[in-house]
């Protein structure tokens, strides 16, 4: 009896020790803690929801293991304009997301992927139980090649991490190779709710389409950062943009280009004046003269006055006006894009020129600041008399002088709002519902800041 006993304890012990050794045998650990924690569900269902058993385990903590084989994280190279020529709003598009639907439909006939528990950071190096489950994720829909098998260990390895840089680059996140917070809501967005989410921008693309087809237009993304400058039915330039932050959305609407604005004065909007500039003239009494912005009266045009007379706490947008003078810290850059509308919105350069390094450009107060900008001017009036040569934009620039342009071909703009879309290539592109607008569980899911993150810069007041 008492060896019987010692026997028992001994057999104990040694389970103990396989569950919590480091997961280098992970066909063992899954093995035993399905028998331990997981009641046995009948053999084809075992299949089909295995991984609902490691919600069961424990969240071990593998912090200090393996931290001499973390590598740096590489700098996320943004590259994220669309390839190739085909426009957004093309009946190719529609044909591309089509396929898509189809691909996502057959996912989610086969009961889509699963979820992944817990809201741990995963980093390249790490043992993490989970890492089953977030391959199985990323072989669901292509970023991780191969079918996998029940004994895979737990490790953070290198192929994994390729397959996560492709999720994020394919999902508009920083690309870091670590499952951080965005990721991890992008990855547990469901099969479901992604196919809801490609038919609902079919949709929108497809109504872009019954509008009057131009030759030539220019057409923005707000929640892809980018815009298309379409000639002939191909794209001739692709930017990136910033847009609107969530407080001052970028709308959605049609209108034409009919001017072009270099060295122009910004007239700072009443709102943005009353919510953003008056505020900041109780805190910094210089902002004005360090940023060359005149205090006039009435409208515009009217009579300077002096600040210092101005009550800031008090100050009337409608009555006291402010004029930012032209040059190199004007809010607008070297050039305005005009493009009457009932928003009040536009396209311009900007001094601001860092912002676009961020994989997320939503810090305007509504208009579109592009980059390279001059390279889209030129394009924009290529066909103008004494404006055929695309040195002209550059010579305008270089004199330093006021110059407006009437467009005698204006061009239409579409600011559009699409957040899932298909390539060529058969590639499928989501990203994040800036201004939930998409109406599904998904829309604030990727919305999550990622702690780890660099600090996001100051999108300063500009328009």
């Amino acid at each position: 009896m008492h060896h019987a006993t010692f026997t028992m304890r001994e057999t104990l012990a040694r389970l103990a020790r396989t569950i919590f050794r480091p997961r280098s045998h992970g066909a063992s650990l899954a093995l035993v803690a399905a028998a331990v924690l997981v009641p046995v569900p009948a053999a084809n269902a075992v299949a089909d929801t295995w991984w609902d058993g490691i919600q069961s385990f424990g969240t071990p903590d593998f912090t200090g293991k393996r931290q001499t084989e973390r590598t740096p994280i590489k700098p996320d190279v943004v590259n994220d304009l669309r390839p190739g020529s085909v426009p957004l709003r093309s009946d190719e598009m529609v044909a591309f997301i089509d396929k898509a639907i189809i691909q996502y439909q057959a996912i989610v006939n086969k009961g889509g992927w699963p979820k992944i528990p817990g809201n741990r950071m995963m980093r390249p190096g790490d043992d993490d139980e989970r890492l089953p489950i977030v391959r199985r994720r990323l072989r669901a829909t292509g970023e991780l090649r191969g079918s996998g098998s029940g004994f895979e260990d737990y490790n953070f390895d290198s192929t994994t991490e390729d397959a996560v840089r492709r999720f994020q680059e394919r999902h508009g996140l920083r690309v870091s190779g670590r499952v951080d917070q965005p990721t991890l809501a992008a990855l547990n967005v469901s099969a479901d709710e992604r196919l809801q989410q490609l038919e609902l921008n079919r949709q929108r693309i497809f109504a872009l389409l019954q509008q009057p087809l131009e030759e030539r237009y220019v057409l923005v993304n707000s929640p892809a950062f980018q815009l298309e400058a379409v000639d002939r039915y191909e794209v001739a330039q692709r930017h990136r943009v910033v847009v609107g932050r969530q407080q001052r959305e970028t709308p959605d609407l049609r209108a034409t280009i009919k001017a072009l604005n270099f060295f122009p004065h910004w007239r700072v909007p009443d709102s943005v004046a009353q919510l953003d500039v008056f505020p900041r003239l109780v805190k910094e009494p210089d902002y004005l003269e360090k940023e060359k912005i005149r205090v006039v009266m009435n409208d515009f045009n009217g009579p300077e006055i002096d600040a210092t007379a101005v009550d800031w706490t008090t100050a009337d947008p409608s009555k006291v006006k402010l004029r930012q003078e032209p040059g190199p810290q004007n809010a607008l850059g070297l050039v305005r894009i005009d493009m009457q509308n009932e928003h009040g919105v536009y396209m311009h350069d900007t001094p601001l020129k860092t912002l676009f390094d961020q994989r997320a450009r939503a810090f305007s107060a509504g208009c579109v600041r592009v980059q390279d900008v001059f390279k889209l001017v030129s394009w924009i009036a290529q066909y103008e008399p004494g404006w055929e040569n695309p040195g002209q934009v550059d010579a305008v620039i270089e004199a330093g002088l006021p110059v407006d342009v009437q467009l005698t071909r204006p061009i239409p703009v579409y600011f559009a709002y699409i957040t899932a879309w298909a390539e060529q290539n058969g590639q499928v592109q989501f990203r994040t519902d800036i201004y939930n607008r998409d109406g599904q569980p998904f829309a604030a899911a990727a919305q999550v800041i990622d702690p780890d993150a660099p600090p996001l810069p100051s999108g300063g007041l500009a328009p």
